[in-house]
């Protein structure tokens, strides 16, 4: 059975008090409506359609950064969801299989949860996605018999029987999409807002003998974010969710609460993370590597058993080979790090490629830029760089060959060979002392004026 997805992303979000839309906002340095979008992935679906609004044209770019096969679609003014899935219809034209309508502030719906939603269309015309509240204020409720859905209820229209009851409306449906569509398209807006909303399906659904059916999540995969507050809890509860994952997949935390991952972070198992590490996006961490304390990783790959901080940074196209070693206060950028190499300290590696088995000196810079262009540097297999050597790309140094500490290499060093790069050491003998007595001079003359 082929599946849609209708993704609802045209809200302002006034209470997040932001220029920003409000599903462009980061939870684990990724949209909220990627978290949305990746969720329905797992159902493979031929068609996705994004309904965008406030701020369209950067939600609609967002949302084909992620898939660019994505449609879009605009709801230009904001009549209530049932209005807004009505949008997706001329995407959705001749279209036979099912649609699942999901919302772009509600970023945690599981994979497991939609596959649930999928399978129970096999014996319901109209499967609503309902959650045990804790606490059920003021949400809608469901009013259930075995997994028949007879009516969604809002609150202000609830009995108090009803209103006793704590299962609740999330407000995802699914249905197949052409009896949505026509379902849809008989809401009324006769309410105090004048909006159309999407529960009514239910009702009209019974009155035209389909069936209607709940599927149960979790209520944590039902947290939306409409504040700040909110939008801070969301990022607590994913990296709370994701640290527990990665523990019971079997990677070492020392002190997880001060371990912060992205949406895409991947470590394999016996991989060891210490406090204080911060991961951004698009970071591979293999079996067995350790990454040490107060570290931050973007964009980058490390291989097994590769050792990395502590105090370490590493930028995007960073790429570590197994056994190697980074240490305290260097950063490696769009550079690649051969099988045991080393550099150990205070160090800055950009735009190089570094052979297997060498060893970079402290200090040492691969100055890439010249103000306009980035320009390459490339160290050999075994090769030895002194420290506080200034490798002045595009440079090569070849295999086995030695820089001499406090060298600038401006040319190619040949395999084998040393290279010494400093200017000629001078002494004066008893200079120091007369200059300083001059100094010292001049400074109690000031003193006294």
């Amino acid at each position: 059975m082929s599946i849609a997805l209708i993704i609802l992303a045209a809200g302002k979000g006034t209470r997040m008090e932001s220029d920003l839309p409000k599903v462009l906002h980061r939870i684990a340095h990724a949209p909220m409506l990627w978290h949305a979008m990746r969720a329905g992935q797992a159902l493979e679906p031929a068609r996705t359609v994004v309904v965008a609004g406030h701020e369209a044209e950067a939600v609609a770019a967002a949302a084909q950064e992620y898939d660019p096969e994505a449609r879009v679609v605009i709801q230009a003014e904001q009549l209530g969801t049932a209005h807004a899935v009505a949008q997706a219809a001329p995407e959705l034209e001749g279209f036979e299989g099912d649609a699942i309508v999901l919302y772009g502030d509600t970023p945690f719906i599981s994979q497991d949860t939609l596959e649930a939603m999928a399978r129970a269309r096999a014996s319901h015309d109209v499967v609503v996605l309902g959650f045990d509240a804790a606490d059920p204020g003021r949400y809608g409720r469901l009013v259930t018999e075995g997994d028949a859905l007879l009516r969604i209820v809002e609150y202000k229209d609830a009995s108090p029987e009803e209103r006793d009851i704590t299962l609740c409306n999330s407000g995802v449906v699914a249905a197949d999409a052409q009896t949505l569509l026509t379902l849809i398209s008989e809401v009324g807006n006769d309410n105090a807002a004048g909006e159309y909303y999407l529960p009514d399906i239910v009702a009209l659904a019974r009155a035209r003998g389909l069936t209607a059916g709940v599927v149960h999540c979790a209520e944590a995969e039902t947290l939306g974010v409409n504040s700040r507050a909110e939008l801070a809890a969301a990022e607590a509860a994913f990296q709370a969710a994701t640290r527990a994952r990665l523990l019971a997949d079997g990677v070492t935390l020392h002190a997880p609460e001060t371990v912060y991952l992205a949406w895409d972070t991947v470590i394999g198992r016996d991989a060891e993370i210490e406090p204080n590490v911060i991961f951004g996006p698009g970071v591979t961490i293999e079996t067995g590597a350790r990454i040490r304390a107060f570290s931050h990783l973007e964009g980058c790959h490390v291989s097994r058993g590769a050792i990395v901080g502590p105090f370490a940074r590493l930028r995007p196209g960073a790429e570590l080979a197994e056994d190697t070693h980074v240490g305290n206060f260097v950063e490696i950028k769009n550079a690649y790090l051969g099988e045991g190499a080393k550099a150990n300290h205070l160090t800055y590696l950009g735009d190089a490629e570094i052979g297997e088995g060498t060893n970079i000196g402290a200090g040492t810079i691969t100055c890439n830029y010249d103000g306009v262009f980035k320009h390459r540097t490339t160290i050999g297999r075994n090769a030895f760089i002194g420290s506080d050597t200034m490798l002045v790309a595009p440079v090569t140094v070849g295999d086995g060959a030695m820089t001499g500490s406090g060298s600038v290499i401006t040319s190619d060093v040949a395999p084998g060979a040393l290279a010494l790069g400093r200017a000629k050491q001078v002494d004066k003998p008893g200079f120091a002392t007369r200059l300083f007595n001059m100094l010292r001079a001049k400074k109690a003359k000031q003193n006294k004026g």
